[in-house]
């Protein structure tokens, strides 16, 4: 397991939006975004300091970027 992977929902969505993608959506505490050519929704649970390392992957995968 790497130990170098941001697990800071405010880190997360600085890269994410740092990437291209914006908040479309907001319901209680999780944010959805959205990429203006990569297909899909990103959806981050905010704020949060210390997310599960499957939730970050999972949203590596989904937005197809490295959260090192």
């Amino acid at each position: 397991m790497r130990t170098n992977v941001t697990r800071d929902s405010r880190e997360i969505i600085s890269i994410l939006e740092a990437d291209g993608w914006y908040e479309v959506a907001r319901r209680g505490s999780h944010a959805q975004f959205k990429h203006p050519t990569k297909p899909g929704r990103v959806t981050v649970p905010h704020p949060k300091r210390d997310l599960p390392i499957g939730t970050v992957k999972s949203i590596e995968k989904q937005a197809g970027v490295k959260l090192t």
